[in-house]
């Protein structure tokens, strides 16, 4: 609930061991989490600089343990959120990589919800693009992995993520965002109404629940 009051002891034990995998992907979701609270452009240059301090700590706990479940779904939800701002060129290129990064966190553990997450929302993002910017990043820009997207694998993983850990609001924000972009109001409005009943866990999740809260007031 306080990523900005953990962060200097995560560093502070970074400082003492660089090679502690978990201070690296803990400080990573830190790093990550303090990001996400930056939203408007006149704080875009600090949420860049955060990102990119949280991949590379992600990075390093992959490079130092390339089986751990957690480094691996922490490094692609810092890449996930770095290609939100990119061009669609680079775009792509993280695109390819988060999705091998949630592959190879499901690999080591099938329950992690978080890679399932992960997943889900790649096939969500890739199925927002419009049909041209997916031809041309299958054609020209290297995603060719992208024809694999569907929105049924969306809706598949994410409904995975919330059977998995019904408590964390963002499964279930994530996957009501699926169902209306397929018209599927009513099951959306049920995540939706979950949403405001489930305790706050993370920093982010009291944004969450006002975003659902708008988009249920929208369904209605």
């Amino acid at each position: 609930m306080q990523p900005a009051e953990a962060l200097p002891r995560f560093e502070a034990l970074l400082a003492r061991d660089s090679t502690d995998v978990e201070a690296n992907w803990r400080a990573a979701t830190a790093l990550n989490d303090v990001a996400a609270q930056l939203t408007t452009d006149a704080t875009r240059t600090r949420r860049d600089s955060l990102l990119s301090n949280a991949q590379q700590r992600a990075r390093r706990a992959v490079r130092l343990d390339p089986a751990n479940t957690r480094a691996l779904f922490v490094l692609g939800l810092v890449l996930g959120n770095t290609a939100l701002t990119r061009g669609i060129k680079e775009r792509v290129k993280l695109a390819v990589e988060i999705r091998d990064l949630a592959l190879r966190s499901l690999a080591a553990d099938s329950l992690n919800d978080g890679a399932h997450h992960l997943l889900g929302r790649w096939n969500y993002e890739v199925m927002k693009l419009s049909g041209f910017s997916r031809l041309v990043a299958r054609a020209f820009l290297g995603g060719g992995v992208m024809r694999e997207a569907s929105w049924e694998e969306a809706r598949r993983e994410l409904s995975r993520a919330v059977a998995l850990d019904s408590t964390r609001i963002y499964h279930r924000l994530d996957l009501a965002h699926v169902q209306l972009a397929t018209h599927q109001q009513a099951d959306a409005a049920i995540q939706l109404r979950a949403i405001a009943r489930t305790p706050i866990r993370f920093a982010a999740d009291s944004g969450y629940q006002r975003e659902a809260r708008a988009l249920l007031e929208r369904i209605r």
